[in-house]
């Protein structure tokens, strides 16, 4: 199969960027939070000792930083159809703002925040940045997520 040499036009990329997924929204228990950290090997007390947590600065259990890895987050779409039906994961760069903690409802967005093309060695590929946004219900950012898909 032979790729085209591009794709992308300033139109597509202008109605690409800033499409936004339909949220995502979890309840964070407290046996979620227990089992991650014991699945992850992680024995920080303020991740599984609901009595240690309460004498930490956090005041109760919160979330192991990979925790929100586990919410499952729709993509956005593309207003266009893409060609490509191979998907690369380009990477993913975490910025944490408030703890999660046991009782908190989590909503996830995630947004194209820029969508470009190159010319690889296996032809033209679409590298797309996606933003996901994770807030609590006090409408404060738990963390930010800037992920790199890659399609070829």
């Amino acid at each position: 199969m032979t790729t085209p040499a591009s794709f992308l036009t300033e139109e597509m990329i202008k109605q690409a960027i800033g499409q936004k997924s339909a949220p995502t929204t979890i309840d964070i228990e407290k046996g979620a939070i227990i089992k991650f950290a014991q699945a992850i090997e992680d024995d920080n007390p303020v991740y599984n000792d609901e009595k240690a947590a309460r004498e930490s600065r956090y005041g109760g259990l919160i979330a192991p930083p990979t925790f929100l890895r586990s919410v499952g987050v729709d993509r956005p779409t593309y207003p266009f159809d893409m060609p490509f039906t191979r998907l690369l994961d380009g990477g993913s760069d975490w910025e944490y703002c408030h703890p999660v903690r046991a009782g908190d409802r989590i909503t996830a967005i995630s947004e194209i925040a820029d969508i470009n093309e190159r010319t690889g060695r296996m032809g033209l590929m679409i590298i797309t940045s996606i933003v996901v946004t994770y807030s609590n219900q006090f409408d404060q950012v738990a963390a930010r997520q800037t992920s790199t898909s890659i399609r070829y």
